[in-house]
């Protein structure tokens, strides 16, 4: 049987009428995404690296303490030891624009979509398409609408790690206590301030582990990025597949493990009053309790010695 339906020029001649019509659109969208890039890698590549890493330790040990400040340290000298540090800035740089892009998008989905059933419904087939749909699929759009570059890595990344983002921010808010709710409109909150002081607060676990998805994704996705010219780590695997360079390919793929167990204890860490940043911030409410008490004792002894003195007089 000779049938076949012509999907796949159907997408095409769809991509290149869109092309044509919104060419100024995905141009800015292209000049933007590269001048963010640009931006941020001149951020991370521009001090010394030493610098670099000095900083990311004492960041570690504000977020989970002097181990975690001491492994980060370790595995950035390692990256540096294998050459493999403007690779590993540059691919900082991709994860942390796209990333950054990502939950910008999905946050304010996620929260419409838990207020809205209709953006919910609608959204919910949308994500399972973008969650199924193969990483290297991504790509052909990408790379007919932005050409090849780092560009069409950004928007590849972005469409493939929004939709955790999106399912776990709804998820969080929808799971907030019915019953904390309702106590807040019984009180006349209105529903924006119920939603930044009640379930966002409350949700806020649920959209932490939606944004380490997030960041986790996008780094997954740098070595496919490599294969439209993105750069970076993934630029190398890519290189190290082709002429059958293993020790580069090792080399490379380490690197790439080692910012991702960086990048995920630093977003696992947040809200959970690890490191030193908590102990400075318990310290500091500890003080001020101490300080109110000891205000209130003062007041109360002001407040007994007119008793005293009218006893006295008695």
């Amino acid at each position: 049987m000779d049938f076949r339906i012509p999907v796949g020029n159907w997408i095409n001649e769809g991509l290149e009428w869109i092309e044509i019509n919104l060419e100024v659109f995905f141009e800015g969208m292209r000049s933007t995404f590269k001048g963010m890039y640009d931006g941020m890698d001149w951020l991370f590549s521009s001090p010394p690296t030493l610098a670099i890493i000095a900083v990311l330790a004492l960041a570690g040990l504000f977020a989970r303490g002097w181990k975690f400040a001491i492994g980060v340290t370790v595995g950035l000298l390692f990256i540096v030891s294998v050459g493999q540090w403007d690779n590993a800035v540059d691919t900082l740089a991709l994860v942390i624009v796209a990333a950054f892009i990502a939950i910008a998008l999905s946050i304010p989905l996620g929260i419409w979509a838990a207020r809205n059933d209709t953006v919910s419904a609608i959204l919910k087939p949308i994500m399972d398409f973008l969650q199924t749909m193969p990483a290297f699929v991504y790509l052909m759009p990408a790379l007919a609408l932005l050409r090849v570059g780092v560009a069409p890595g950004i928007f590849a990344t972005i469409l493939f790690a929004m939709a955790p983002g999106v399912r776990l921010t709804e998820l969080g808010i929808r799971g907030v206590d019915k019953e904390v709710v309702e106590a807040g409109q019984a009180f006349g909150a209105s529903p924006r301030r119920i939603l930044r002081q009640i379930q966002l607060p409350l949700a806020m676990p649920s959209i932490m582990a939606g944004i380490n998805q997030i960041i986790m994704l996008s780094l997954s996705m740098v070595v496919i990025a490599g294969l439209v010219g993105a750069g970076g780590l993934g630029g190398d695997v890519v290189r190290s597949l082709s002429s059958l360079d293993y020790p580069l390919g090792f080399e490379a793929g380490l690197a790439v493990v080692v910012l991702a167990i960086i990048l995920d204890r630093f977003t696992g860490s947040f809200g959970q009053g690890l490191g030193m940043y908590a102990w400075l911030r318990n310290r500091h409410s500890a003080k001020k309790t101490e300080d109110e008490l000891a205000r209130l004792e003062a007041m109360a002894a002001q407040d007994d010695e007119p008793h005293l003195m009218t006893g006295a007089k008695a």
